[in-house]
Parts: structure tokens; C-alpha cells; sequence
């Protein structure tokens, strides 16, 4: 105390503190801190009064206000149960037709249906619904049993060719190789015409996969063989008939892919994938907010 000083330069006095000759002013604070410092103080005191903010050991202060943070998410969370509810319900009630033409209940239904795609559907469908071999696009307008909402809706509900369910799509291809329908030759004859529907350039020659002998494919003699073994269900054009899932095999699009290995794959073996049949898993609602959701990703009729 004995060193405090008045500085000349600013006329403020010194700490008395002293570092090789340099002195530290004691410079008081400005007025308007001071004041809002102690507004704070008040502040934290007055929180505390009517705020839960002390902690206890097994508890807290609960303030003279009762508030409680928690409490008012319980709330919130309640009231959106009930808003939510009552779209449910009209969900539950409405017909696909009906709820598509309200624009509102639809929003909410298209929410819901994303929420449980990404949740059921994106393991074989992918995240952007882009598919993947054997799990078909659902973005484009290459449909197997049909791309209308009802169409989608029975899909979703029975799935396909899912034995636990009596109501589940169902058609079988035969294996025209391993049950020796078809000799290899005649195999490879008609995977060249069924490129050849697709606008493929067709591989006149094809290989015995089993002896390595070179066999005369081509079209023409597949014409025929697709004609007395394969129209019945894929179309005389190669059309496809969604009643039974027959793919279409005169557009560039390609479940398994359209190589000439993997069609002759498809014909020797067969395909026979397996789609759940979700009204085990799923309630109404969720399936019918499933339907529209897939319907309105582009390919949907």
C-alpha cells in the first residue's frame, strides 16, 4: 500500500506493484459492467429460487415454479401422439384412392411410409430404392406384378412366393437345364434370341459350358424354342405377363443382368426370389403408408 502512487501520465493511481520499473495502474472498471455483473448475480440467485438447479444427492431443488424440462417434453410427445393418432386412424379407415387424394393425409402417409422403407426395405431395395441383382428398381416403371397402388399394395402385403402366406404372390420358372428340358445348345440358342429381343447383339455362336464344344445358336432356332417353351408366360414379343411376374425381356432392363452368361444362367437354372410377405411383420396402416411411399418414388402408376 505504502507504493501506491499517482501515475503523471493518466492521473490514476498504481497497485503499488512494481516489474522492473513498470507499474500496474489499478484502473477501476467501467460503471455499466459493474452493474450488469451484478445483474447477473441477482439473475443466477432468482433462477435458482424459482428453477430446478441445485443438485442433491438423489435429486434436485424443484424450484417454486414446478417447471420441469422433462415434464414438458411428456407433453409435447403426448400432443403429438394425439395429432398423429387421428391421421392414423384416417389412414386406417380411408382407401388407398381416398387417402391419396387428400393432399394432407397423404403428406403424412408418404412421411411415414419413408420412414418405415429405410427402416424394412432398404437391405435388398437400397437406401435410394435403386435395387440391387434379384431386388428390383423401384424407381423405374418395369413392374413384375404390376405398379398401380392396389398392385404395390398386395405385393407389399403377401409378398412373393412366401409360403407362410396362402394369399402370397406365386410363379415358378421352370429349369429347363437341370431338369434337362433343354439341351445346352437349344439353352444357348434361345438366350441369344431373348438378347435379341432387348435389341442385343446376338452371339451366333455359343459354348457348351459343360464340354467346350462349339454349338450353332443364334436366333432363328431359338425363335422357336422361346415360341413352344418360354411364350406362354413371357409374351410372343417377349412382353411379360404381370399376372404370373413374367419379366419383360424386350426393354434394356435386367433383374439378374443381361449378359448372355447370366440369361443362360436364368434358363438353365431358374429364378425364384423370395419377397416377405409383410402383414406378418407390419401393421395396415404402416403397409398401406409403405404402398404410397413406393408408388410416388417415379414408377408408380
Amino acid at each position: 500500500m505504502t507504493n501506491r502512487k499517482i501515475d503523471q501520465a493518466t492521473g490514476t493511481e498504481t497497485t503499488g506493484h512494481e516489474w522492473d520499473g513498470i507499474r500496474e495502474l489499478d484502473t477501476p472498471m467501467p460503471r455499466w459492467w459493474l452493474i450488469l455483473f451484478y445483474i447477473t448475480i441477482i439473475w443466477a440467485i432468482g433462477y435458482m429460487i424459482f428453477y430446478p438447479a441445485i443438485p442433491l444427492i438423489s435429486s434436485n431443488t424443484k424450484g417454486t415454479l414446478g417447471y420441469s424440462s422433462r415434464a414438458e417434453l411428456e407433453d409435447a410427445l403426448k400432443n403429438a401422439q394425439s395429432a398423429r393418432a387421428q391421421q392414423i386412424e384416417n389412414i386406417r379407415t380411408s382407401s388407398l384412392a381416398e387417402i391419396k387424394a387428400d393432399q394432407s393425409l397423404h403428406a403424412f402417409a408418404l412421411a411415414g411410409g419413408k420412414a418405415a422403407f429405410k427402416v424394412n426395405c432398404v437391405q435388398c431395395h437400397g437406401s435410394g430404392a435403386e435395387g440391387s441383382k434379384g431386388n428390383p428398381n423401384l424407381n423405374d416403371d418395369d413392374w413384375l406384378w404390376g405398379g398401380k397402388l392396389e398392385d404395390i399394395h398386395q405385393t407389399i402385403k403377401h409378398g412373393v412366393r412366401f409360403e407362410l402366406d396362402d394369399d402370397t404372390r406365386s410363379s415358378e420358372m421352370p429349369a429347363f437345364g437341370r431338369d434337362e428340358m433343354l439341351t445346352q445348345a437349344e439353352i444357348e440358342a434361345v438366350a441369344d434370341y431373348v438378347l435379341s429381343l432387348a435389341t442385343k447383339p446376338a452371339d451366333k455362336m455359343g459354348v457348351h459350358e459343360n464340354s467346350g464344344e462349339e454349338t450353332a445358336g443364334g436366333t432363328d432356332n431359338g425363335a422357336q424354342i422361346f415360341a413352344d417353351n418360354c411364350a406362354a408366360c413371357h409374351g410372343t414379343d417377349g412382353g411379360g405377363d404381370r399376372s404370373l411376374g413374367a419379366p419383360s425381356l424386350n426393354d434394356h432392363i435386367w433383374l439378374y443382368g443381361g449378359d448372355k452368361r447370366t440369361v443362360i444362367e436364368s434358363i438353365f437354372n431358374s429364378r425364384k426370389a423370395v419377397m416377405p410377405a409383410w402383414t406378418h411383420r407390419l401393421d395396415e396402416v404402416t403397409i398401406k403408408q409403405l404402398a404410397l411411399y413406393v408408388h410416388s418414388l417415379g414408377g408408380g402408376e
